[in-house]
């Protein structure tokens, strides 16, 4: 073990420069603290360079390939002649470069240090990089996650996680999709716009089974429409490859054929063989425990993002790394619980959502102290002109705040900013409703449906 006595000492030792690393390191320095940051691969993590940012990029091409298509319904004359995938990954490559290279030059402005290799927790305040030891007044585990697969299913060949869909230069003409979660259901979409024919496969009953039952419905219903294939309730068994593609089996013998695999049953985190455990930290399934400020019980370690138990989203991480940084600085930070994290699915249409579902709402107050309201985007003038479907759905406690807003249309994703306000503020419907929305804007969506909710609707 290398000597620690004369390690390097930071207040805060950072392991993993993702979302969740990098951010708790910009906000220590502002606090006036020393920062080594760790890191093994890129700044940024998988959020920048293989998971947020590029698939966006991707979705981005494929909202385009739409719009040429149907581009003669809005009076405009175009041809959807082809998709250049090299012209679309130099595309998507050129948005990630930008954002690292903004990201190297801020974090280097900062003053934190950065300290590149594999990084192993070797002590309560150190940590090991490639036979040099730091230590850390207090040290904060963000190591992040990877894409995992089902037990006795390989990766490889046509078999693909989306880290390798992410750098494919050829579009296939068929893909099955395992999972249809976030991840799989943007994959779906993207290939499905490029031209791809998709079949997910989902072992839970619906697509999506996160959300608010409204919203799966109307998301099923949707992508029916675009055509995707999908397959719902009944579990993976198996898939054998051959020259042509894959063959997909499933536990009642239904079988699928397609050019490939892409498997996106979620991730896992970025735990094994880093020190935790014998260092006394508790680990399930792979995931840090933590209390909920996010300590360890351990020294002074601290986790955030993917390695903790609950929603991976990289917005997620980027909030437990400034709430940890602000922790170890005695400023108390709020807990914003998992459930009022807002939540987003790229895919077309998109779904955003944060605070409770009916359901969840119904399970916590009783069937009798829940009230919902659903306003159809049909009566909303920029959702008719983008041309999307959709609805704004509210739970709130009866005669109380809304705990709950879910929402489905065509770019609906921009409007969840003021949806985690109103779910984080518990904001009553009254409240909401005295507010002016710009008009015509689909965030006028959102305010019809609180003028409903306090008996004040004007379009319904």
């Amino acid at each position: 073990m290398a000597d620690t006595a004369a390690a390097q000492e930071f207040d805060i030792l950072v392991l993993g420069g993702g979302s969740g690393g990098y951010a708790a390191a910009l906000r220590a320095v502002q606090l006036g603290m020393t920062v080594g940051l760790v890191e093994k691969g890129k700044l940024g993590g998988t959020c920048l360079h293989n998971g947020c940012i590029p698939t966006k990029a991707l979705l981005h091409s494929a909202e385009v390939a739409d719009s040429a298509r149907s581009a003669e319904k809005y009076g405009v004359k175009a041809v959807l002649e082809s998709i250049d995938m090299g012209a679309v990954n130099a595309y998507k490559d050129s948005i990630v470069a930008g954002k690292y290279k903004g990201l190297q030059g801020l974090i280097k402005s900062k003053g934190i240090t950065v300290i590149e290799g594999a990084g192993t927790l070797t002590a309560e305040n150190t940590i090991e990089v490639d036979g040099t030891a730091y230590r850390g007044k207090n040290i904060i585990l963000a190591t992040g996650s990877y894409s995992r697969t089902l037990p006795g299913l390989e990766i490889g060949g046509r078999v693909l996680t989306s880290d390798q869909a992410l750098t494919m230069d050829l579009i296939p003409k068929s893909a099955i999709v395992l999972g249809g979660g976030v991840i799989g259901c943007e994959f779906a979409s993207v290939w499905k716009s490029f031209g791809v024919d998709v079949t997910i496969i989902e072992a839970l009953p619906s697509l999506v089974p996160n959300e608010d039952t409204a919203i799966v419905k109307n998301f099923e219903r949707a992508f029916k429409k675009r055509g995707i294939n999908f397959n719902t309730g009944v579990r993976f068994q198996g898939v054998e490859q051959n020259d042509d593609g894959v063959v997909v089996t499933l536990e009642d013998g239904k079988t699928f054929q397609a050019e490939l695999l892409l498997v996106a049953v979620g991730r896992g985190p970025v735990t094994a063989n880093l020190g935790y455990e014998d260092a006394g930290i508790t680990l399930d399934r792979g995931f840090v425990i933590t209390n909920e400020r996010l300590h360890t019980g351990v020294g002074n370690i601290y986790a955030v993002g993917d390695i903790v138990p609950g929603v991976q989203l990289a917005h997620r991480g980027y909030q437990q790394g400034i709430f940890v940084a602000e922790e170890i600085a005695g400023l108390k930070p709020v807990i914003v619980e998992d459930v009022n994290i807002p939540k987003v699915t790229y895919s077309e249409p998109e779904i955003a959502s944060v605070g409770l579902t009916e359901r969840a709402a119904r399970e916590k107050f009783g069937d009798d102290r829940v009230q919902t309201q659903e306003y159809n985007l049909a009566g909303n003038g920029k959702s008719s002109i983008l041309g999307t479907g959709g609805i704004v759905k509210l739970v709130r406690e009866k005669d109380g705040p809304v705990v709950g807003v879910h929402m489905i249309g065509t770019r609906i994703g921009e409007q969840i900013g003021e949806a985690q306000l109103i779910v984080n503020w518990e904001a009553y419907p009254e409240d909401v409703a005295q507010l002016i929305h710009a008009h015509p804007t689909q965030n006028e969506a959102l305010g019809e449906a609180h003028l409903a909710f306090a008996g004040k609707a004007l379009h319904g």
